[in-house]
């Protein structure tokens, strides 16, 4: 694959919050790509914050995220080629008369072997995901993912472009 690097490491912010409890919510976050350019964006690593599910007596709750290069219905899994990082905090509490007991499972904050990389976005925008369950408050997510910038010749261009835009 040729890819020229064209800039050093960016970091892009991002958040998504459901607008009602336990609703899905998708954001979609712009890098400026130039497609006349066959620039696409290398990710290095990506962080996701999911915000703490409520802790309800008898009820587990959770919130849920994800990242994905393109557009999705709920949020992803690592088993779909078109995301890249997932992450859930949940509370299990069913049959407990407390708050229950948490866990976090996190994807993507690292990759678990030395990778010269986790991903390549070859359209204009990568895609945010939240949804919760079992909350009696809306929830979010905040992250950040880095990368950076490079170009592609004309045959990987537009095998990246295909790939990604399959995916969906």
């Amino acid at each position: 694959m040729a890819l020229k690097k064209t800039s050093e490491q960016i970091q892009v912010g991002f958040s998504v919050s459901e607008t009602a409890p336990n609703t899905f919510e998708q954001a979609r976050v712009d890098l400026q790509l130039n497609p006349l350019d066959q620039e696409v964006f290398v990710v290095l690593a990506i962080k996701l914050d999911p915000e703490t599910p409520d802790g309800l007596a008898a009820t587990n709750t959770a919130v849920t995220s994800s990242v994905s290069t393109t557009s999705l219905t709920n949020t992803g899994n690592l088993s779909q080629s078109q995301v890249l990082a997932t992450a859930q905090r949940r509370i299990d509490a069913s049959g407990f008369v407390d708050g229950g007991v948490g866990f976090e499972h996190n994807d993507g904050d690292t990759p678990t072997a030395q990778l010269p990389y986790i991903g390549i976005i070859s359209t204009n925008d990568f895609f945010v995901q939240v949804k919760g369950t079992g909350n009696a408050n809306s929830k979010g997510v905040s992250g950040r993912i880095y990368g950076y910038r490079a170009k592609a010749d004309a045959a990987t261009y537009a095998a990246l472009v295909q790939s990604e835009i399959l995916s969906s």
